[in-house]
């Protein structure tokens, strides 16, 4: 077996898994004709949001405060408005949905609701899945390039993992809004792995 004779390719594989935590991102907003009416209107609203986390035993917290003035379409000043960012990490999907329904009814129009996006509390099945399937890539693959050069693989000499990724972006949400509870349904994402192998050609 010539030492020197070797093939190095890199497989890529991929596993599915259903997020199993979210973080909801909320806040709230007050236009009045003062800065200071402004912010203290947004305050109480705020405080609702803080009220309705805690009494689920969920953390808040806060991710901006803003005031900006405000005007009409043809550009006259018309007070200034306020905004409370808070983000809440829920512990399951269906926590989420929950949250947003009490949110709702506690807080009122003075709520906005930035977006929910889901995630996975643990990846360490999915990322071995995805290795494993990165290695049959790979080897698949090798065989292959080894084959057209009229050789077969022989020892393992080199292996290097990269590019393996956590859940591949957001993963799809829809939000149903019943009489109630707005419910969250977590679709699927995607866990990415890669893996880098040498072999020798015999």
């Amino acid at each position: 077996m010539d030492p020197s004779r070797t093939v190095t390719v890199t497989g890529h594989g991929t596993a599915t898994v259903v997020p199993d935590s979210a973080v909801v991102r909320v806040a709230t907003a007050c236009r009045a004709a003062g800065v200071a009416e402004a912010l203290s209107g947004v305050s109480t609203s705020s405080d609702r949001v803080v009220e309705v986390a805690r009494g689920r035993d969920l953390v808040p917290g806060s991710t901006g405060l803003s005031v900006w003035p405000c005007h009409d379409h043809e550009g006259s000043a018309g007070g200034f408005e306020a905004r409370h960012s808070l983000a809440v990490r829920c512990e399951s999907v269906e926590e989420a949905g929950e949250l947003l329904s009490e949110l709702a009814h506690a807080v009122g129009d003075a709520l906005v609701v930035d977006g929910v996006s889901l995630d996975v509390g643990d990846t360490s099945a999915a990322r071995a899945t995805a290795a494993e399937a990165a290695w049959d890539d790979a080897r698949a693959h090798a065989a292959h390039l080894a084959a057209l050069a009229g050789a077969t693989l022989g020892e393992v000499v080199a292996i290097a993992e990269g590019g393996s990724q956590g859940p591949g972006g957001p993963a799809p949400v829809a939000l149903r809004v019943a009489e109630a509870t707005a419910r969250l349904e977590p679709g699927e994402t995607s866990v990415h792995g890669a893996v880098t192998v040498t072999w020798l050609l015999a």
